[in-house]
């Protein structure tokens, strides 16, 4: 079993504090994903918006409990979103930093590009976005559509299109994944400011995780300086699909943490809201608890071994899917403590369902996570045990 240091428990409990905050507001930004605006001064969502940003660029960061705390490993990014989620995790995807983006910048970026980056994002709160999506391709980066050509006179363009791209209609600079070649050394990523002309992204309706605020982005001759090039200092082997594959594996252990934490969000609410059960169901709600429990220490190796060895993600699928599926059956059985009509008169747990499956289908589905773990059982990878 898996035991939290010092550090990483101090991080826990003063994110659990920020979290209960949210509650107040999470029904509000569901209907209203604006809401978030108002709510920059909550302590979550200032520290959100400067997670993933390194000790050089920001030497003088908060102390939590006497630590430093800035999101730079899948530990601690599992540990603080699901403390987080379970407070909101509308709120979480809402909030302004460098998000998915951060770890691409923190892998692929030089010097130069991460001078610019870090300086927008520490310069006033900055949204980011992250486009890899399509319409017609999903996240296969292997039939993406999005080009990226010399524009004539040294530099590039951008066209194409992006869809279900979190905070893509708010966002102020992004990273967008583009083909400039075919073959399977053609992606690249190109760091975009959506002030740009030929930019264009407007929200896309949406049942669950509403504050992420999903969009859809067309680029029709976005102009991108060569310096934008993420990863122009590596060979084309270090900064295509081999850089996607190490970011995913890096990012699916804090998804599982959201999934997690709606889960915990809903298990708490029936222990406040429903006061005394019966045995039976005081019993079965118990086991539940449990499952969560089992989870998150799955999430917590899950996250151990991605730091330790980027390249290897299988587990970090298995906790993906596994978490996911989670946050759907429990919040669907709290319901059950309610009565019928419960999704009516219980507004939050009607949130919690419809986040809960948003989160299915982030960072790949259960489908896609389960060949991934299978391929990890079959190479030797992943412990059977």
């Amino acid at each position: 079993m898996i035991e939290l240091d010092d550090r990483l428990g101090a991080a826990r409990a003063h994110a659990r504090d920020w979290a209960r905050d949210l509650r107040s507001t999470a029904l509000e930004l569901d209907r209203d994903p604006d809401t978030v605006y108002r709510c920059l001064d909550n302590p979550a969502v200032r520290h959100l918006s400067t997670m993933l940003i390194p000790a050089p660029w920001l030497p003088e960061r908060t102390l939590i409990g006497g630590y430093r705390f800035d999101g730079m490993t899948a530990m601690e990014r599992v540990v603080f979103a699901e403390e987080i989620a379970a407070g909101d995790a509308g709120m979480m995807l809402a909030s302004p930093g460098a998000s998915l983006s951060g770890v691409l910048v923190d892998l692929l970026a030089d010097q130069e590009q991460k001078e610019w980056f870090y300086g927008r994002l520490l310069a006033a709160p900055t949204w980011t976005f992250f486009a890899l999506t399509e319409p017609d391709h999903g996240s296969d980066a292997a039939a993406m559509g999005t080009r990226l050509d010399p524009d004539g006179e040294g530099g590039l363009l951008l066209r194409g299109a992006k869809r279900y791209i979190g905070n893509g209609a708010r966002a102020q600079v992004g990273v967008v994944f583009a083909r400039d070649r075919p073959g399977p050394l053609g992606a690249t990523a190109v760091l975009v400011e959506t002030g740009a002309p030929g930019f264009k992204a407007e929200p896309i309706p949406t049942i669950g995780l509403r504050g992420a605020q999903l969009s859809a982005i067309n680029l029709d001759g976005v102009p991108v300086p060569e310096g934008r090039v993420l990863g122009r200092h590596l060979s084309p082997t270090r900064r295509g699909v081999w850089s996607g594959v190490q970011m995913f594996n890096r990012l699916r252990p804090g998804v599982a943490a959201i999934a997690l934490g709606i889960a915990r969000s809903a298990h708490d609410y029936v222990t406040e809201q429903r006061g005394s059960l019966s045995k039976a169901d005081r019993l079965r709600w118990e086991r539940t608890g449990r499952r969560i429990d089992g989870v998150r220490q799955l999430i917590w190796r899950a996250a151990a071994i991605v730091d330790a060895q980027p390249a290897n993600g299988h587990l970090a699928s298995a906790a993906k899917a596994r978490a996911a599926r989670l946050a759907e059956e429990v919040t669907l059985e709290a319901l059950e403590y309610f009565g019928p009509g419960a999704r009516l008169t219980q507004p939050m747990l009607d949130k919690l369902i419809r986040d809960a499956r948003g989160v299915e289908f982030m960072e790949g589905t259960g489908n896609i996570q389960r060949l991934n773990t299978f391929q990890g059982l079959v190479q030797g990878k992943l412990d059977r045990d």
